[in-house]
């Protein structure tokens, strides 16, 4: 799904118990190659792939893959990504070291996904140079300690990651379910609505073109 110019939507469909559950890596064209945000769950490589050739691209196109967060279903597949492409892994400093493996994913119940090399660590107000305009990067810890969200204020769009989800009508907010702090992702979301971008990709729960940020955050405070 292209969401605007230069910026795409990867969807990676799963199963989970009796349901059929999709996530939503992205991907941001640069002068040098694609920017992939997330690289899904292990063993996900071959259907990110695919999803990335529905749009022209392949996996040799990727040349940073930066990781939104520590999770699993984001940072996951990132083993069999970088060993079959040369991108540059990139991670905030806080999940850096769950990535790495020097720490246990902040969720994990005694196993985790393979851990890889973090090349770059960015933090608050880093910004990218893309396509589509400049992309920054915002702190949004809550869901785990360095979670990260992206802004593209030329494009009017705010890739999320999970600080904060979508359903049928519009954005919700954090999943209290696999947010340990959820008064700081809160917080983040207030964060965001400063932006005031007005589309948002979530990755649990894909795109949402008239997104009001500053509601869902209202809403999550009274």
């Amino acid at each position: 799904m292209e969401l605007t110019d230069h910026v795409y939507a990867f969807p990676l469909t799963f199963e989970r118990g009796d349901r059929e559950t999709v996530i939503h890596p992205s991907g941001v064209e640069t002068e040098d190659g694609l920017i992939l945000l997330d690289a899904g769950f292990p063993g996900q490589t071959d259907d990110l792939a695919d999803a990335l050739a529905d749009h022209g691209f392949s996996l040799d196109d990727v040349e940073m893959l930066l990781l939104t967060h520590q999770d699993g279903d984001h940072a996951g597949g990132a083993e069999g990504l970088i060993s079959r492409t040369d991108a540059t892994v990139v991670a905030s400093t806080d999940d850096t070291p769950a990535i790495e493996g020097d720490e246990d994913p902040i969720k994990s119940r005694g196993d985790r996904y393979p851990p890889v090399p973090v090349d770059v660590q960015v933090v608050d107000g880093v910004t990218f140079r893309t396509e589509a305009g400049p992309m920054r990067v915002v702190e949004t810890p809550g869901h785990t300690p360095g979670h990260v969200s992206l802004v593209l204020p030329e494009a009017d769009l705010l890739i999320a990651a999970d600080a904060t989800v979508a359903d049928e009508d519009g954005l919700v907010g954090p999943n209290e379910r696999f947010t340990p702090e959820l008064e700081r992702a809160i917080e983040s979301v207030g964060t965001l609505a400063d932006f005031e971008t007005s589309r948002v990709l979530c990755y649990h729960g894909g795109f949402v073109e008239d997104a009001d940020v500053e509601a869902t955050y209202r809403s999550l405070t009274e």
